[in-house]
Order: structure tokens, then sequence, then C-alpha cells
């Protein structure tokens, strides 16, 4: 059944939102040089690596020559590209990787293997389901862009801050998941793009309660 929704839902989105893809395409082209999408490589389903589809945002080619997580103040970022990012229509174009079946729209957000290397044995787990556009980290790090700007160093802000309670809320995700939960998901995703809201759903704040709690033991 989620297979079929996302190919239904994907083929959907895509049609609705191709003018909108239009317009995005040619701000980009007009803005710099460069092709539209950017497509780097992100590890996927039992560690494959796939080519995640996104819309350009930056200046050519300069994925991993700088810090690996980008603020608003980085010099790579297009003039067009500050807006894709803040609006997150930079992401749209992940519909195609739904569609092609690297992805799905609710799963773990795919990671670069750079930090995928760095799992534990109890963290693999989560490459046992397809990442997807939108899960419970994505929704509770609304913001981290905001966080990568005002940070000294976006990376360490990442390693050592925002990655060990996303990796909790992915664990959580690959252990609690089916598909009314992704669709209760997609609908908090909305809601946080439309309201821009901190509040979150309770089991989630009760995962977020735990970490805090293990990590103030530690």
């Amino acid at each position: 059944m989620k297979r079929l929704f996302d190919i239904v839902f994907s083929l959907f989105g895509l049609i609705v939102l191709s003018p909108l893809f239009l317009i995005i395409s040619i701000m980009i082209v007009k803005d710099s040089e460069g092709g539209v999408f950017f497509r780097g490589p992100r590890v996927g389903l039992h560690g494959k690596t796939f080519k995640i589809f996104k819309f350009r945002s930056m200046i050519k080619d300069c994925e991993g020559k700088g810090k690996w997580n980008v603020g608003d103040k980085d010099d790579r970022i297009t003039k067009v590209g500050h807006f894709l990012r803040n609006t997150k229509l930079d992401e749209l174009p992940q519909l195609i990787n739904v569609l092609k079946g690297d992805m799905s729209f609710v799963g773990p957000r795919p990671e670069l293997q750079y930090y995928v290397d760095m799992y534990t044995e109890e963290e693999k787990r989560i490459l046992d389901l397809k990442p997807g556009i939108t899960d419970w980290a994505s929704i509770v790090n609304f913001d981290q862009f905001v966080a990568f700007t005002e940070s000294d160093d976006p990376d360490e802000l990442y390693l050592n801050k925002i990655r060990p309670l996303k990796l909790k809320l992915q664990l959580y995700y690959r252990d609690h998941n089916g598909f009314w939960s992704d669709i209760y998901c997609i609908l908090w995703t909305i809601y946080k793009v439309i309201r821009r809201t901190p509040n979150l759903p309770k089991d989630i704040k009760n995962v977020i309660g735990e970490y805090e709690s293990e990590f103030a033991i530690q």
C-alpha cells in the first residue's frame, strides 16, 4: 500500500506542480551557471547509494568543498538559492526520487556516506527502511537551516547537537512505522510548513524528553 501511495501521489504532485517547477527552473538558470537540479549521492535502503534530486541552490559542483552543513551566510549559495532553501522549495524534486523508488514520502532522511560510516550497529537498523522526504526528525529540526546560519561551525553543531537526536527519532520511526502513522507524519509536515509552529505530537515530545534525560546523565 505504501509503494502504491508513493507512486500515485508523487506522479500527481509532479503533474500539479509542473508549472511551479518550470518557473523555478527558469529562475535558477537565469541566476547562475549550472544545471537546474543538484544530484548528490546519498545512502538509501540497505546502504545502497543513489542520486538525490533537489533544485540547485548553490554554485555548481560545490558539495563537500567547505562545510557539509550550510547556513544562510554561506557564500556558495546563489541568490535564488537563499529563497529556495528558506521556503524548502529546493526539496520538491525529490518527488522524482519517490516515483523512481529511491525514496518514499515518509522515511529517515537520506544521509551522506560520511555520516553513515559513523553509524553504530544499532543505528544501522535505520538503513532497513527506504529514506523519505519527511520524517519526525525533519519536523523536530524544521528550522535547522536557521541554526546552521547562527552557528560558527555548522558541521560541529550537526554532529554534536542535531545528529544524536535525529538518530534517536529515526530509530523510533524504524520501530513504530506504518501506513497510517506515515499519513499522520505527512499531515504534521504540512502543518509545520503552513503554521511554522513549535508544536509537536505527544509521542515525539516523549522521545525528545527521553533523549534529553539520557543526555543529562551523560
